[in-house]
């Protein structure tokens, strides 16, 4: 299994960018996968998450109403579109995914995941 992340860049506060993970290998029908973000200096950090099957999502509250998270079945892929950047938003973006059903409590948790992407940088000056 592979998870490409791609989009990521350097931009300025309050503008938007949108990040791709395509994920090849194996169907996720009924997983989820999730994005997470890691700082210099900082943990990682859930970021959103949405299940294949029925896409339903679940962003983290930090990024509640600036952030959407998406997936294309027929291109087995998943974005995030993140508007209104600031400054705060900077990091790694890294796109993760688990082949199983994942429920509400366990979908925020980085250890539930099987599988990683290589991580994408955004940066947002101010």
């Amino acid at each position: 299994v592979q998870l490409q992340a791609s989009g990521g860049g350097l931009v300025q506060a309050g503008a938007s960018l949108r990040l791709s993970c395509a994920a090849s290998g194996r169907s996720f029908a009924r997983g989820t996968t999730a994005w997470f973000r890691q700082a210099p200096g900082k943990e990682r950090e859930f970021v959103a998450a949405i299940r294949w099957y029925d896409g339903s999502t679940f962003p983290a509250d930090s990024v509640k109403g600036r952030f959407t998270i998406s997936r294309d079945r027929a291109k087995n892929t998943v974005y995030l579109q993140m508007n209104s950047l600031e400054p705060e938003d900077t990091a790694v973006y890294y796109c993760a995914a688990e082949p199983r059903h994942l429920i509400v409590s366990s979908v925020q948790s980085s250890s539930e995941y099987s599988y990683w992407g290589q991580g994408t940088q955004v940066t947002v000056s101010s």
